[in-house]
């Protein structure tokens, strides 16, 4: 029986399949009715080399316009909320963009985490100097955010990946204020502040009234970043970490059970989508 209601990490590889034990999912929900919080990149839509290459096919998009009838859906994605809203293009969802920093609720209200200007002018400095140190790297990109910086390293040669990570680390020590987010292939640099995905998702089931009993919050996301996120639904969430044992063994997670890849997630939703609930 999956377990992670104590807040301790466990490997991925320990974790049971969401679909082949999908009745114990069931079980976890019960007689509550789910919210779902998903994830985009790497759990709506595969990983591809470069962010601006993604999109949602027709598939997924389909079973999130099923569900989002019936049940109350956010997506929380590290893109920004615009971007993420037009990649997925489906009406009456919650959307939280930028790890969290921008939401919007299916009924139009919005909450922008404050960032003040010191923040700003360490973005400003931090992004001149990556731009002459990171993009000097084959193959690494330099993504300017409102309010972050993420620096895309899928793509740089092995043999370049200290000078990738050395650049990084100068800019954090010159510019302390700011803080890493460290996910697949990429770093966000941050305002160092308390506000992240777990945060967002925390607002938002306060906000749109799902904080009660009756509701059982379900996070699926495949990132590091969506720790946070799998953390801030316990004890009675359930959190599906998007990862594959074989890719990444020995990965820890406060997700209670796991599936392979965007695929298995649109299953896993379709699954959702056919329950009865009220």
């Amino acid at each position: 029986m999956a377990d992670n209601g104590d807040g301790r990490k466990r490997p991925v590889e320990d974790l049971p399949s969401a679909l082949q034990a999908y009745d114990e999912v069931l079980a976890r929900i019960g007689q509550r009715k789910p919210a779902l919080f998903l994830d985009f990149d790497g759990t709506l839509t595969p990983i591809v080399s470069r962010p601006d290459l993604v999109a949602l096919n027709s598939e997924a998009r389909d079973i999130i316009e099923s569900l989002v009838r019936r049940l109350p859906v956010a997506v929380v994605s590290g893109r920004e909320r615009a971007e993420v809203e037009s990649l997925v293009a489906v009406d009456g969802l919650s959307y939280a963009g930028a790890h969290g920093f921008d939401i919007r609720t299916a009924d139009g209200r919005r909450h922008q985490q404050k960032v003040d200007g010191a923040f700003s002018e360490a973005l400003e400095r931090t992004e001149a100097t990556l731009r002459r140190t990171v993009e000097a790297i084959d193959g690494a990109l330099v993504e300017r955010k409102r309010r972050s910086i993420a620096l895309h390293y899928r793509l740089v040669d092995v043999p370049d990946l200290p000078r990738f990570h050395d650049a990084v680390d100068a800019a954090l020590t010159a510019e302390p204020c700011l803080k890493p987010m460290r996910g697949k292939k990429v770093v966000e640099l941050e305002p160092d502040i308390d506000w992240n995905k777990g945060r967002a998702v925390q607002w938002l089931l306060t906000s749109l009234g799902l904080d009660g009993p009756d509701i059982v919050p379900i996070f699926i996301g495949d990132d590091v970043t969506d720790e946070y996120a799998f953390a801030a639904i316990l004890p009675d969430g359930i959190g599906i970490v998007v990862a594959d044992p074989r890719g990444e063994p020995g990965r820890q997670t406060h997700a209670s059970f796991r599936v392979d890849g965007p695929e298995a997630v649109v299953e896993t939703l379709r699954r959702l989508d056919a329950g009865d609930w009220r």
